[in-house]
């Protein structure tokens, strides 16, 4: 039985098919060009460096390309990395299925569904619970399959839902603890404040930023969504609810030199970018954990200030954690 990418040990030889998630020229330190490629099959990522690289070769070996790789797995500086022995691009003619190269959110569809049915019940103020339905009736097919970026976090198949009802759980512990505070508007702006994801990336297979994505972002993608959505189901936008649940997409970010159009003003909004921020965190700091061996550091992580994290050598709930990417 072939075994998938993240099975094999260090020293060991591997030839399998497997996709490009994502490919970067570069120079060495001896000003010769080189390419970053990750790989990527349905159990996770290794990076691996193609050497001398020509423009031809970053034009053949492009993200989103299956390859018949040879190589083996190897460690550099604790850190697992695939060795390229040889490549061979897949041609379109021998009919393989891109689906199962992609990684998966943990957590299947049905329940991430059902979690957040439960939640949109209970969200009681009637403009916002109508918003909420008409939006993810209308991307409901992108809002289960896309994942919530291109590399940072979530980076998986169904990862846009999976991270909006982890932030859903996180909201809820919130809101029991501080009665003060609006859970139909908190449980508003979680499910909607990454839904302009579904127009700001391509999709689940070989991530790509769209030209709407990289020319206008997510958070004023979606506020236009809501603004389309009070038009259909003929609801005034200037009423104070919807300009409220705009505000909380808007300012989700929380600062201006990180995307947001405006700073919270709301107690909902400020909590809604920390438990944003939060979940972002755990999941690009447990990932980063998950490929290091105990009693080392992690690689630098970007999203994290270029910090490095360390993993305890008795570190017995991160084993019991499926792998994220």
């Amino acid at each position: 039985m072939r075994k998938n990418l993240m099975e094999y040990n260090d020293g060991e030889e591997m030839e399998l098919v497997v996709m490009i998630k994502d490919a970067k020229m570069r120079t060495s330190k001896n000003g010769k060009p080189y390419l970053i490629l990750y790989f990527s099959d349905a159990s996770g990522t290794i990076r691996g460096n193609y050497w001398d690289a020509t423009k031809e070769d970053a034009e053949l070996y492009s993200s989103g390309s299956l390859v018949e790789l040879n190589g083996k797995r190897e460690e550099y500086q604790d850190h697992p990395q695939i060795k390229i022995f040889s490549m061979r691009v897949i041609g379109e003619n021998e009919n393989y299925d891109f689906s199962q190269f992609v990684k998966s959110a943990p957590v299947k569809r049905e329940s991430l569904e059902e979690t957040i049915n439960k939640r949109i019940f209970e969200i009681l103020n009637p403009t916002w619970n109508r918003i909420v339905r008409y939006l993810l009736k209308k991307w409901n097919k992108e809002f289960f399959t896309f994942p919530a970026g291109k590399s940072n976090h979530h980076a998986v198949r169904g990862g846009l839902a999976f991270h909006t009802v982890t932030m859903l759980k996180d909201a809820e512990g919130i809101a029991n603890s501080y009665p003060q505070v609006d859970r139909s508007l908190l449980y508003a702006g979680c499910i909607l404040h990454d839904m302009g994801k579904v127009l700001e990336l391509s999709g689940p297979i070989a991530t790509k930023y769209t030209t709407e994505g990289n020319l206008i972002g997510h958070l004023v993608l979606i506020d236009e969504q809501i603004m389309l959505a009070a038009k259909e189901l003929k609801l005034d936008p200037k009423n104070e609810d919807i300009v409220l649940l705009r505000h909380m997409v808007l300012s989700h970010h929380g600062l201006p030199e990180y995307g947001a159009a405006r700073r919270p003003a709301l107690l909902e909004a400020e909590l809604l970018h920390m438990i944003d921020d939060l979940d972002a965190t755990v999941y690009a700091v447990t990932k980063a954990l998950q490929y290091t061996k105990p009693g080392h550091f992690t690689d630098v992580i970007a999203s994290q200030d270029n910090r490095r994290f360390y993993r305890p050598k008795q570190d017995a709930a991160l084993e019991s954690i499926e792998k994220l990417e």
